[in-house]
């Protein structure tokens, strides 16, 4: 359960984050279907990566291919992805949040990603009042500063405030707690919960567990006979809603960076590949660069057409920041591989050396 400094824990999501950044910066595109994604084309490969509510009622959502988006939603909008924009949207959303109080007190906020954070209440607070009120005028206060709109969900976990704001949206406000728990819950596919998707639940599909409801009373020990002495307890708990972790305002560390390039025409030759591998490699240099850690370990992910997904990794002598010698350790990864299909992407990840003091 949440600390008791810690009484509520809130958890604010921009709806539709992406496209509605992209429909402030082009107000003509409002209320129009609007998909962001790879390079704004869907004749060529790509992903979308947000979709507009307008688009989402014709079926688009986020991951679908571009081409099928299109297919379902031919007089949709599509835009490249700005990753610059949405950064500066979001820093301009989480200042927002940041500079709010309440049981006054400055509040403390643990930033997931560029359109969500957890919220709660900072150590010393007095009399927090009705959370849901607090809510609506964090939405109200996100919108005066940014011209955005979110959801809040409000919860005694952080794990019920998450669920809460799918609940809630869009634009609205949902409390989910130990007493609502089951009713809200319980009949719902265990893949409703966040931490289990579609592998999982066919794993406890496959035991007879289908809903929330009966993972929370299923016997942990058959849980963890099946899944793992870590994993099967904690799904067990997920079906509960419960969860001990405290909002916490620490800044995120990245353990890594990564880069993946699809390509518009597979490469088929082994030599395109590698060269394609070096570029990619470089560039992810450049991201551990301004981290100021270098390289432990070096990861390689191949998609081979159709669409076959494989990965390869090892583990550096000595840690370096050497551009040329990670990339060749990224190639060599390459002769672990059968390239006797065409590759239709790539990607190099490498996990940096732990800060001073570690994580």
């Amino acid at each position: 359960m949440s600390r008791p400094d810690q009484p509520w824990i809130l958890h604010v999501d921009l709806d539709q984050f992406l496209a509605a950044v992209e429909v402030l910066r082009r107000p003509e595109l409002a209320g129009l279907p609007v998909v962001v994604g790879g390079r704004g084309d869907p004749t060529e490969r790509g992903v979308v990566s947000t979709a507009s509510y307008e688009a989402r009622a014709f079926g688009v959502g986020s991951g679908m291919p571009l081409r099928i988006a299109a297919r379902k939603c031919p007089d949709a909008v599509f835009l490249p992805v700005d990753r610059d924009a949405y950064d500066e949207a979001s820093a301009q959303v989480m200042a927002a949040l940041r500079g709010l109080e309440w049981g006054g007190v400055p509040v403390v906020l643990e930033v997931l990603g560029w359109d969500e954070a957890f919220l709660a209440a900072g150590e010393g607070h007095g009399d927090l009042g009705d959370p849901a009120a607090f809510a609506v005028h964090l939405r109200a206060a996100v919108l005066e500063a940014t011209d955005l709109h979110c959801s809040v969900g409000i919860g005694d976990t952080k794990l019920r405030a998450k669920i809460a704001t799918d609940l809630g949206k869009p634009r609205g406000v949902y409390v989910l707690t130990a007493e609502n728990w089951f009713e809200v819950m319980g009949d719902r596919p265990t893949t409703a919960l966040w931490g289990i998707g579609a592998k999982t639940g066919k794993k406890l599909a496959a035991l007879g567990i289908d809903t929330v409801a009966q993972l929370a009373a299923a016997d942990a020990r058959v849980l963890a006979a099946e899944l793992g002495p870590t994993m099967g307890p904690w799904y067990h708990r997920l079906g509960r809603g419960a969860d001990t972790s405290p909002v916490d305002a620490t800044p995120w560390v990245p353990r890594a960076h990564g880069r993946e390039e699809t390509f518009q025409q597979d490469l088929d030759d082994p030599a395109e590949v590698a060269a394609a591998v070096r570029r990619l490699t470089r560039r992810v240099v450049d991201d551990i660069d301004r981290e100021g850690r270098p390289a432990a370990r070096v990861g390689l992910k191949i998609r081979f057409a159709p669409f076959f997904t494989s990965s390869r990794s090892l583990t550096l002598p000595a840690a370096s920041n050497d551009p040329d010698l990670l990339a060749d350790a990224a190639v060599s990864l390459l002769e672990r591989l059968d390239l006797d299909r065409p590759v239709r992407l790539l990607g190099v990840r490498l996990e940096m050396v732990p800060p001073e003091g570690g994580y």
